[in-house]
């Protein structure tokens, strides 16, 4: 009896792994977007700001939820590389029921915005595009909340403007670090060859791995569902080539030594867990450094600049703000100014 229970269960057993693994490549084939997301739905209203850059007429796509208290400031919020505005759903709609105003800007690049092939990416262009978008909305004074990327655009654009940021908050920023120093300078064409061979499974278990600890559920699909429907879509040629040139802007825009000048408020969140180090597989001879220590790099920046005000979330990757809201948005609110 023994054996032709366990006979009958082990194909079974095999037949729902099997079928579930399906389940997920076949989920993750479904989503096919162009890239202009046109049919990728945004939780609020999407607007488009007409502006030329480089020679080139560009329309770069923004929500905004305007304040019910005049009393309160302007949030301006930057996404990530591997993400659009959308991603801010939650910290969004709950600055707004507070009263503040909150813009949520897609980079040209990027999510909505558009995406020109012969545009230079650099941190520098894309601050000045930001900064017409505020100019245009007439927002004189804001604070910045960025995330990942969107860390080092920020700290680029308040360097830059700081005469309109009243409050700069980074949450596990990329580029506390200048990667050149520790791994070989690779040009746009090695990662647009990388970005050619992606495979939705490849996204899903990058950031299942890398952003939540081997975790995965709807919430965090939906996160990664335009990366995945880019490459299942039509354009993803032309996508590849504009990933692989906001990669090179990374490596190449280094921030992180400037960190002392700032002369606004700093606030750092950091999810001690993260270990983003991009180029970390291509590091120069020799060189041991570890890249992406999040659990060591917040403390470096403060020997940097004392005034830069620490937060660590303990348990917590690269985004907290989605891991943990509660908790992430306990911390938040402490250096949010009124």
């Amino acid at each position: 009896i023994m054996i032709k229970v366990r006979n009958i269960f082990f194909p079974f057993l095999l037949f729902l792994i099997t079928n579930l693994f399906a389940n997920q490549i076949t989920n993750a084939n479904d989503f096919v977007y162009d890239k202009n997301l046109t049919n990728y739905k945004y939780f609020s209203k999407v607007h488009k700001f007409k502006f030329i850059s480089q020679g080139i007429s560009l329309e770069m796509a923004y929500m905004y939820l305007p304040s019910n208290n005049k009393y309160k400031r302007t949030v301006t919020l930057l996404h990530g590389k591997n993400f659009t505005s959308n991603y801010w759903k939650e910290i969004a709609l709950k600055l707004n029921s507070l009263g503040y105003a909150v813009l949520i800007p897609d980079q040209i690049g990027f999510g909505k915005s558009s995406k020109p092939l012969n545009y230079q990416f650099t941190f520098e262009a894309l601050a000045l595009n930001t900064k017409k978008l505020l100019d245009s909305l007439n927002i004189t004074s804001t604070q910045l909340i960025a995330h990942s990327m969107g860390g080092m655009l920020a700290s680029r654009f308040t360097l830059i403007y700081a005469d309109i940021i009243s409050n700069l908050i980074l949450i596990n920023p990329i580029g506390l670090e200048n990667y050149l120093e520790y791994v070989e300078y690779r040009d746009i064409s090695f990662f647009y060859k990388k970005e050619l061979q992606l495979q939705p499974e490849n996204i899903i278990n990058y950031q299942k791995k890398n952003y939540y600890d081997g975790n995965w559920n709807e919430n965090y699909e939906l996160l990664a569902s335009h990366l995945i429907g880019w490459i299942n879509g039509e354009d993803w040629h032309s996508l590849a080539k504009i990933s692989a040139k906001t990669y090179d802007m990374i490596f190449t825009g280094s921030v992180i030594e400037e960190f002392k000048k700032f002369k606004v408020p700093v606030s750092l969140i950091l999810g001690t867990r993260d270990r983003t180090g991009p180029g970390r597989n291509w590091k120069k001879t020799g060189v041991n450094y570890d890249l992406g220590r999040y659990d060591l790099l917040g403390k470096k920046v403060k020997k940097m600049n004392s005034n830069v005000n620490l937060i660590e979330l303990e348990g917590l990757g690269h985004l907290p703000q989605i891991e943990d809201f509660e908790l992430f948005y306990s911390e938040l609110e402490k250096v949010l100014q009124n």
